[in-house]
């Protein structure tokens, strides 16, 4: 149970600010084979949504909290991670948000539609999407080369 935790948290943080990977214990857990395969794509991908929905929080109240606080966008993400971001996002709509588990690109995309204000039912659906998908297919190369 523990090590479900373990990779939810990962997951989570991950999907946050902070410079973390959840690919790693997600492979080494899947390639242990001692754990259930649904349970550990559950953990790693709920977890990741849940920190993409925090993302989406802070963008949603951007505004609001960056008066409380006196902070600038660089606070939470770069100027041109911003900008990237909102670009590809005002090119192709909520629709990149399947593509939330990009490194570099996607977590600002989640701070972005927070921003725009994508409704949030949306946007746990395309997230979770995109990144249930990423683990499905990393946990299928995982236990492929297993064979």
């Amino acid at each position: 149970m523990i090590s479900y935790i373990s990779l939810f948290v990962s997951a989570f943080l991950a999907a946050t600010l902070l410079p973390f990977s959840s690919e790693i214990l997600l492979a080494s857990l899947t390639f242990s084979g001692e754990y259930n395969l649904i349970g550990l794509w559950a953990s790693a991908t709920l977890g990741n949504v849940a920190g993409s929905v925090i993302n989406w929080v802070l963008g949603r109240y951007f505004i609001r909290l960056t008066r409380l606080t006196d902070q600038k966008i660089g606070f939470w993400f770069s100027q041109s991670e911003i900008d990237k971001a909102r670009k590809v996002f005002l090119t192709y709509g909520v629709w990149m948000l399947l593509f939330a588990w990009l490194p570099v690109i996607g977590d600002p995309l989640t701070f972005i539609a927070g921003i725009f204000r994508v409704p949030i039912l949306l946007f746990c659906v395309l997230v979770f999407l995109g990144k249930g998908t990423r683990y499905f297919i990393l946990m299928f190369l995982v236990t492929s080369s297993l064979s």
